[in-house]
């Protein structure tokens, strides 16, 4: 009797899908639309990795993380697959330069896989809501934060959570969420420290003063 076919698909590794779109490019020029035509379901987390690999590169990644809010809201909102607007979409692009990219890419990539491979799959069911909503900070916190170099950790914390995605790896799914968020935690802890150095240096009170006398309690 034979073996009736696998219900499910086989994964394929984010070194393979790479791979698959270094061979299958078009000559001269490619877009966007064509890039999310050939990822299929596994499209936002491959999207969203190349574009945090590119914002990684200094000079580029401000046009790197603005791309990246797009899959990265459509996945929350819990759209299949992302579009982009028309213009960009079809805007043509070159293939020499993705070709590159990708030769340099697809051999770390098969490296890291000896690491980075299917297990915990009960992880990898975390609701793409919260994966988008923390890779959503993580992109804010890319294009807000003026510091040179600044870039390299919301990009590489983006890289590891869609990679893991990607991969179906729930444990380093779960470990790159969760230092996310210690990071932008520790962000907004630095954030709220300079807002009140800063009002207390202009009025000579701390924040909790300021508003104890707002308030007309008398210190």
């Amino acid at each position: 009797m034979s073996r009736p076919p696998d219900s499910e698909p086989r994964l394929v590794t984010g070194s393979a899908l790479l791979q698959e779109l270094h061979d299958g490019v078009p000559p001269g020029q490619f877009t966007l639309q064509w890039l999310v035509s050939r990822l299929h379901k596994q499209s936002f987390p491959a999207i969203i990795f190349l574009l945090a690999i590119v914002a990684v590169v200094p000079g580029v990644s401000l046009i790197a993380g603005l791309l990246l809010l797009v899959p990265t809201v459509q996945m929350i909102a819990g759209q299949l697959a992302p579009t982009f607007p028309r213009r960009i979409a079809t805007l043509p692009l070159s293939t020499d330069k993705l070709n590159a990219c990708l030769r340099r890419i697809i051999p770390i990539l098969k490296v890291v896989e000896v690491a980075i491979h299917p297990r915990w799959p009960r992880a990898v069911t975390v609701p793409k809501r919260i994966v988008g909503l923390v890779i959503l900070l993580l992109a804010v916190r890319l294009l807000v934060v003026p510091i040179p170099l600044s870039n390299m950790l919301p990009a590489a914390l983006i890289s590891l959570i869609a990679l893991s995605y990607l991969e179906e790896d729930g444990l380093m799914l779960v470990l790159a969420l969760v230092i996310a968020v210690a990071v932008l935690a520790l962000d907004a802890k630095i954030v709220q420290d300079a807002m009140r150095s800063l009002m207390k240096i202009s009025y000579g009170v701390s924040p909790p003063s300021l508003l104890g006398r707002a308030g007309g309690v008398i210190e």
